[in-house]
């Protein structure tokens, strides 16, 4: 609603012209615009996505046309995160744009957009990958891995979400992020999946060859990814994928279950007897994350088995009892107290993710149908193109009319 006048969207546009973001962590002003961009024809928005998108554009301008973590977007410098290690790019942020940029030049007509992505799939292509495996840190200078440190949780995740949900939001006709997805899949399995001595499947970390036996909350998200990109795959592979997507969501859930308060940790481990649960101190917090709902959501949507809604429930009441406050909801400091410690942060993606994906699951089917909507990694909706869409596209382009509708 903040965005329904020109004056307020003015405002907005005011305070973010001379401010610095993170390149592609821009979602709650650039993917509201898309979103109403989507339900509202008014040439405003248009006019607010193409500015924020070519704002975007100087952040590729590097030796290898892989984007720098931030950018100001008054003066169009760009740098590398501080702490990334040799001024690296990281595989989740560049690897994070392609349904946007892809849904840009769609909505603009200017092919820009696609290729500065496409460009980024063509060198990941191009360079070794160590195992079939993708690292975390890649220079965007030389286009060589800095350090072998692979994750499907932070650092990694959405690359991974962002290969398959690009074929399905081609209309399943992007058969080249079909075949990356997939090879990406094999070595994740071969390397980085697990069972640990009670018979729980979980995705390691790997750094160097060497395994750690951990798995982040960020990382739960991965239930959902692999369950959606069940029917597309090798022949004869489909049940086999979708028992690994209940595997993963049912040690999610156990890493809920396992606590006090029924909130899953930010980080558990498999080793030194521990089965899904935080060793560490430092692990033992809950920020309100969506990933493990999400992941309930659409294995609701694949199976309809029971328990995905019933989990859903005890996350529900858990929120309810622990992260409930006056002023909305906050993260606690500790699952395992039963005397819970809030950190009085409620998160954009409380809102964007955890809430909207609750509320999927105890939806019907046909409340944005996942044959017709892909989501963003921030839960955002955006439209299967179809291909008799792009033909209506070209031909009300051709004939000199609005290609908004």
């Amino acid at each position: 609603s903040l965005l329904q006048s020109s004056a307020c969207d003015k405002d907005i546009y005011n305070v973010t012209k001379d401010f610095f973001f993170s390149c592609f962590e821009v979602d709650v002003y650039a993917q509201l615009l898309l979103k109403l961009q989507l339900l509202d024809s008014e040439e405003i928005f248009k006019q607010k996505v193409m500015e924020l998108g070519e704002k975007l554009l100087p952040a590729f301008n590097t030796p290898t046309g892989i984007p720098r973590g931030v950018i100001n977007l008054g003066s169009g410098t760009s740098w590398s995160w501080g702490w990334a290690s040799a001024g690296s790019s990281i595989l989740a942020e560049f690897g994070t744009l392609h349904l946007e940029f892809v849904h840009l030049s769609e909505l603009s007509g200017n092919p820009v957009f696609t290729e500065k992505v496409m460009n980024i799939r063509k060198l990941l292509n191009k360079i070794e990958k160590p195992h079939g495996l993708y690292p975390n840190f890649l220079s965007p200078v030389s286009g060589n891995w800095v350090q072998h440190h692979v994750s499907i949780g932070g650092l990694g995740d959405s690359f991974y979400e962002y290969l398959i949900k690009s074929f399905l939001m081609s209309d399943k006709t992007d058969q080249e992020a079909k075949k990356m997805y997939y090879s990406a899949m094999e070595a994740i399995e071969t390397n980085l999946v697990q069972k640990s001595p009670a018979g729980l499947t979980y995705v390691a970390e790997w750094r160097g060859g060497i395994l750690d036996h951990k798995m982040g909350h960020l990382a739960c998200f991965s239930g959902g990814m692999i369950g959606i990109g069940a029917d597309d795959g090798p022949a004869g592979q489909k049940q086999h994928y979708l028992d690994l997507a209940a595997e993963i969501t049912h040690t999610c859930h156990e890493s809920y279950s396992r606590s006090a308060t029924k909130l899953g940790p930010e980080a558990f481990r498999f080793d030194g007897g521990a089965e899904a649960t935080a060793t560490r101190l430092s692990d033992r917090y809950y920020i309100l994350r969506p990933e493990v709902i999400e992941s309930y959501m659409y294995m609701w949507r694949l199976t309809h088995d029971p328990k995905y809604r019933e989990w859903g429930w005890e996350a529900v009441e858990a929120l309810e009892k622990h992260c409930r406050v006056d002023a909305g909801f906050s993260g606690i400091r500790d699952v395992y107290a039963s005397t819970v410690s809030h950190d009085n942060m409620q998160q954009s993606f409380f809102l964007s993710e955890t809430l909207k994906y609750l509320y999927l699951l105890f939806s019907d089917d046909d409340l944005l149908p996942l044959e017709d909507w892909v989501f963003n990694t921030e839960a955002h909706p955006l439209p299967v193109i179809r291909k008799t869409c792009l033909q209506e596209h070209s031909n009300t382009q051709n004939n000199g009319q609005t290609n908004l509708e």
